[in-house]
């Protein structure tokens, strides 16, 4: 079904005489949903309360600079706390911004606190961002993992589908 409505919103981006471009087969699983909030400690309790589950270690992601951040094309210092909520295929993240030039501390500014992206695992990025540029979604917001283990592409989709797209590849296991 979320494949279904991707493409059918693909249409209303492209001309109508185009096919709607699959952005990437990972496209078809969610294993991602991201709320951005202002207190992360109290949001982490409120959830945790409503889940039946303990409250998960809240964690500071490492410098911008450190994990190659760029937000709108430019180097970010910007960091976010973080709690993961594993519930099945798909996790449920809080986020806190830290600092500015982020997307998550965009989008808490613009629209106070709210879920802000949907996060699927993607086969193959740089096709994946190409094909997502070329449906009129370029690229917001983007790093590496803090374990240096795989990149987060946030692609600029909320005018189109609503949200923001988040696009996760792990690197391959180190041998």
């Amino acid at each position: 079904m979320l494949r279904t409505l991707i493409a059918l919103t693909l249409c209303g981006i492209a001309s109508p005489a185009q096919t709607p471009v699959a952005i990437d087969p990972g496209l078809s699983t969610i294993v991602q949903v991201a709320i951005v909030t202002k207190d992360i400690d109290a949001s982490a309790k409120r959830w945790a309360s409503v889940l039946g589950m303990e409250i998960p270690k809240i964690t500071t992601t490492r410098p911008g600079e450190e994990v190659r951040v760029v937000y709108k094309g430019k180097a970010s210092k910007g960091q976010a706390k973080l709690a993961f909520f594993k519930l099945g295929q798909v996790v449920l993240e809080l986020i806190e911004p830290v600092g500015k030039d982020t997307s998550w501390k965009q989008y808490l500014d613009e629209h106070g606190e709210g879920v802000q992206h949907l996060g699927f695992q993607v086969r193959n990025l740089d096709q994946s961002i190409a094909n997502a540029q070329r449906a009129g979604m370029p690229v917001l917001h983007r790093g590496r993992y803090d374990k240096d283990n795989g990149d987060y592409v946030y692609l600029e989709s909320e005018k189109a589908l609503g949200v923001t797209l988040e696009l996760l590849h792990s690197d391959p296991p180190r041998k």
